[in-house]
């Protein structure tokens, strides 16, 4: 889309972006209204608030099993920018995406996963480095803190529904967060490399095909 088309077909009043990925996810879940978080701080980041990403919508999901499913929005460009028409990635090009089983210290919506995708997104905006597919997160801990949990890190894989999309600003992958074990962390140091990272995810698939998240799993 170049920047004429982008101007007589959105104005300064839309968020072209955002309406990308709320299109994606109709598809997979129709009507069906999210829980949408808005920055945990109050503020957003280009006024200076301390999250980076713009706030993340939750769905209770019942594909595979009951989960809720979590995507960030802000790690892409999400409002009217027309110098960003027809870029070939819109900002950073993907958005944080995180299947969640349901845990018994969570009483209600797992806001810790939002902070979860703040602290990456804080690295993202700080570093210049992105998180592409098949990158590998040891935590150093729980990755839910002050909990006894053997998921002590994260790879990377293309949400298993939302995949890639084409939005205004360029394209967008939905990148799902997919919590592993520490005997699974210790062996990916030991072979920190893309195949070996792919090869994780694939056996992890064979049982668990949308790659969701369960902080029982020994």
């Amino acid at each position: 889309m170049n920047p004429e088309i982008y101007k007589r077909q959105f104005t300064t009043e839309d968020t072209p972006g955002w309406q990308a990925i709320d299109d994606q996810l109709e598809k997979i879940y129709g009507s069906m209204e999210a829980r949408h978080y808005p920055p945990l701080c109050g503020i957003h980041y280009a006024a200076g608030g301390t999250d980076p990403i713009d706030g993340a919508s939750i769905y209770d999901s019942n594909h595979q099993t009951f989960h809720r499913h979590m995507i960030s929005y802000g790690m892409s460009e999400l409002y009217y920018n027309e110098e960003k028409a027809g870029g070939e990635f819109s900002k950073w090009g993907f958005e944080f995406t995180f299947r969640l089983a349901p845990f018994k210290d969570d009483e209600n919506d797992p806001i810790w996963a939002i902070q979860v995708m703040n602290n990456l997104a804080r690295y993202v905006f700080s570093s210049g480095k992105w998180f592409e597919e098949n990158h590998f997160i040891p935590a150093n801990g729980p990755i839910r803190l002050n909990t006894e949990t053997e998921i002590t890190g994260f790879v990377f894989a293309l949400d298993p529904e939302l995949g890639k999309i084409e939005t205004p600003h360029g394209e967008v992958s939905f990148l799902q967060l997919v919590g592993i074990t520490n005997a699974e962390v210790e062996d990916l140091k030991k072979s920190p490399t893309i195949g070996a990272v792919q090869e994780m995810i694939e056996k992890l698939k064979k049982d668990n095909p949308l790659l969701i998240t369960d902080l029982n799993r020994k």
